[in-house]
């Protein structure tokens, strides 16, 4: 068995051996698959993305909705390694460009990026290349791609083709909506001839359409797949000692990385602190942060195991960090889009991983004050106000989440999924009629004047200076709930926000106001149904008391114990190389390795995600660890 031979790997030589690598690719196109075997390390495409990359190499259009982990950036990386010129990538953050720049730098394919944070001199390099046709992909920023600056540099440059990643970002409609992404349109015009892809991995019908038309990709043909990520399991519960609720979630994925979401900067910071204490490794990250300190930290997440980052939605849009574990939400997101794209964070690798939130009254109340207090156009308004909804459905339903995810957008799903909370552990309902009549009649009585809190003094009859004050006491509705808990109240309320029967009046104070269709409701011709919240064990968690996390690579016995070593070894070549651990090899393949323990170079291209350029850099300090191991054995 050969020695190992990780002295040798040092950044310097990813750059030599790229180039050595794709000096094969120029000269003439190749094949798609042969690229795929070669480069990637993998026999067969998933799903759509052939069709896609034969329509795109033969110089078509395409629109590309694939979920997070379904293989989106093939798409637009193998079709550039088969076309003559220089694939442009329009990405929308320096991080993610560094990364995926990082990543085709280990697998021997020319890459660099744009944006502001080179110096000179790096720029200088890079316009170099340009002209010396030396870069199969240059991931550009939109600000920068739609300068005449960049046009001019560009002018006699052949371009494989052009690929406008996160593309929802073009639409007023989508939950990142980016101004600048709408000038990408006139690139058909400026570079006549030249194929565009668009892709996007969280758009709702209207959304596509919106990209369609503001990139004009009438032409396109239009490429998706189910959105369904089977290996996510979701859960949502109600809000009850979030931070205690938070820690027994956590306690179920030691050693491994995850990303919790809060709403506010100030809230990411006390979350981050108050994690520390229990003596679980967190980072914070918001954009009020320094910068140098926000970089310093997404670095630490994405190079290290068993690390939480606690963010606001400034984070995560195109991270490729692939071994997330967990994502929890401490706060409501705005719409079932940022819903999807924030949990799908976790899993890419298709690995079991798990999906958390915690929601409640307030988070309802927060969340539609931010769309009525906004300088959104009236328009705009209306529809944030419709996602929301959809998001807060899929909060309170009764049935399988993830067949409530998918039909928002546009998907069948037979429901019974097995892998979320309401298909694990059927949620109760009961006949809420009477209760809704007695919360509704109590808004009306009381004026329409009051928030949630009094509104449930008033039920449950409880006389303080407030309800005094105001003659409520008096009324024939005060302790006419007095029956029902008064966190069940709290319940009540809620969804009869999420189900459209009241809504908020923040101009007086987070009121509650009766909507058209509650007069259904008092007319007993609707019956209004609930759902039961879960009861809380109130007990409070420590990092570690839940039960070990259950055993996400299917590995056992000797194949465990060895893919943890060949884990160590992979660490500790990205340390050297300062890149995270997944560019040198994901999970999968140190599974695949595990199990199958390839005994010589020719032997690990039969490994899923082990191309050529990766064998001859990694493949011998690997099949050393291998053969100790074995020797042992």
């Amino acid at each position: 068995m050969p020695a190992t031979g990780r002295g040798s790997i040092m950044k310097g030589d990813a750059m030599q051996g790229g180039g050595a690598i794709k000096r094969l690719f120029k000269g003439g196109r190749r094949d798609p698959l042969d690229v795929l075997r070669s480069v990637y390390g993998y026999s067969a495409f998933r799903g759509e993305q052939q069709r896609v990359i034969e329509r795109v190499v033969a110089g078509g259009d395409a629109v590309v909705l694939f979920p997070t982990g379904a293989g989106k950036s093939l798409c637009f990386q193998i079709p550039a390694l088969c076309r003559e010129g220089v694939g442009l990538v329009v990405s929308p953050l320096i991080a993610l460009m560094r990364d995926q720049v990082e990543a085709m730098t280990q697998l021997g394919v020319r890459a660099a990026a744009l944006n502001s944070s080179l110096t000179r001199e790096e720029f200088l390099a890079v316009r170099r290349s340009l002209a010396a046709g030396t870069l199969d992909l240059l991931y550009v920023t939109p600000e920068r791609i739609v300068t005449p600056a960049f046009r001019e540099m560009m002018e006699g440059v052949p371009i494989a083709l052009l690929a406008i990643d996160e593309a929802h970002c073009v639409s007023q409609w989508g939950h990142d909506f980016r101004p600048e992404y709408r000038a990408l349109g006139a690139f058909a015009e400026q570079f006549p001839g030249v194929p565009r892809l668009a892709l996007t991995a969280t758009a709702d019908p209207h959304t596509r359409d919106d990209i369609i038309e503001r990139l004009r990709l009438d032409a396109a043909e239009v490429f998706t797949t189910s959105f369904d990520r089977p290996n996510i399991a979701y859960e949502i519960a109600e809000r009850d000692q979030p931070r205690q609720q938070l820690l027994r979630f956590l306690a179920r994925h030691p050693g491994e990385s995850g990303i919790v979401y809060c709403l506010s900067r100030a809230k990411v910071e006390e979350t981050a602190e108050w994690l520390n204490a229990q003596g679980l490794r967190a980072l914070p990250y918001h954009a009020g942060m320094d910068r140098a300190l926000r970089d310093a930290n997404q670095d630490a997440f994405l190079k290290e195991d068993a690390l939480c980052l606690v963010a606001t939605v400034a984070f995560g849009m195109g991270i490729d960090k692939p071994d997330v574990r967990y994502v929890a939400h401490l706060d409501l997101p705005g719409s079932v889009e940022a819903y999807y794209q924030e949990t799908g964070r976790a899993g890419r690798d298709g690995l079991p991983s798990d999906v958390w939130m915690a929601y409640g009254m307030a988070d309802v109340v927060q969340r539609r004050r931010m769309i009525d207090e906004g300088g959104a156009a009236d328009e705009v308004k209306r529809v944030e106000r419709a996602k929301l909804n959809a998001l807060l459905a899929i909060c309170e339903t009764v049935g399988c989440r993830r067949q409530a995810i998918l039909a928002h957008f546009g998907e069948a799903h037979p429901g019974g999924c097995g892998n979320c909370d309401t298909c694990n552990t059927p949620v109760e309902t009961w006949d809420g009629t009477e209760a809704a009549i007695k919360a509704l009649a109590a808004i009306y009585r009381t004026g329409e004047r009051f928030g949630t809190g009094h509104l449930i003094d008033v039920l449950t009859g409880k006389a303080n200076e407030k309800t005094e004050r105001f003659g409520h006491t008096q009324m024939p509705v005060f302790g006419a709930g007095r029956d029902i808990a008064p966190g069940v109240w709290q319940s009540i309320f809620r969804q009869l926000l999420a189900g459209g029967l009241v809504s908020v009046d923040h101009g007086a104070y987070g009121a509650l106001k009766l909507e058209p269709e509650a007069r259904a409701v008092f007319r007993r011709e609707r019956e209004v149904r609930f759902r039961k919240d879960r009861p809380q064990t109130g007990r409070k968690a420590r990092a570690g008391q839940a039960p070990a996390a259950r055993d996400r690579s299917t590995l056992s016995g000797d194949d465990r114990a060895l893919f943890e070593k060949l884990r160590a070894e992979r660490l500790s070549i990205a340390k050297d190389l300062d890149v995270p651990p997944y560019v040198i090899f994901p999970d999968t393949t140190l599974i695949a390795l595990a199990r199958e323990r390839p005994r010589d170079l020719a032997e690990l291209l039969d490994i899923p995600g082990i191309g050529e350029t990766k064998r001859d850099r990694f493949g011998e300090a690997f099949l050393a660890v291998i053969g100790d191991f074995v020797e042992t054995m």
